[in-house]
């Protein structure tokens, strides 16, 4: 539904530890889905940039104030939501970071239903299904593409 929407604009930028050494990257996401949802249900994302995967065990997630989760930790959030109207940050773990200019990144976002009952739910919330796969994709039937440049400065 908003599937070209998902990524907030000018919020690519690399991530540095406390020695100043990028080691990721990050940028800002808003939900598909115009209910937002629990943050229990979501599953993470598909994430390719410039030709290259980064699997959900290489993101974290950061929303409503609170230092960048794995979404294995997600999964005990049942109460906590992530408003339509809010962006969350995605975190992604990449030694030295990207390199200044501009960047092709391909992303999906996989938020498991919140409302109905499918037969494949009860095997969803014991095994989620990979982000890119199609399955779970929720709103975001399509994995969508982004040309962004890499915005100066980033935190420790």
């Amino acid at each position: 539904m908003f599937d070209n929407f998902l990524i907030v604009p000018k919020s690519l930028k690399n991530d540095y530890d406390k020695a100043g050494r990028a080691v990721g990257f990050r940028f800002q996401v808003r939900i598909a889905d115009y209910r937002g949802c629990f943050l229990s249900l979501h599953n993470g994302y598909y994430i390719n940039v410039d030709g290259v995967d980064y699997p959900r065990d290489k993101q974290t997630f950061e929303i409503n104030g609170k230092a960048p989760r794995t979404y294995e930790e997600l999964k005990s959030c049942c109460w906590e939501h992530w408003n339509y109207d809010d962006a969350g940050t995605v975190h992604v773990s990449k030694e030295g970071g990207l390199a200044p200019g501009r960047h092709k990144i391909g992303l999906q976002q996989s938020i498991l239903a919140q409302y109905g009952y499918m037969p494949w739910d009860e095997e969803w919330l014991k095994n989620p299904p990979v982000p890119g796969s199609g399955a779970g994709a929720g709103k975001t039937e399509t994995i969508s593409q982004f040309d962004m440049e890499l915005a100066e400065g980033g935190e420790a």
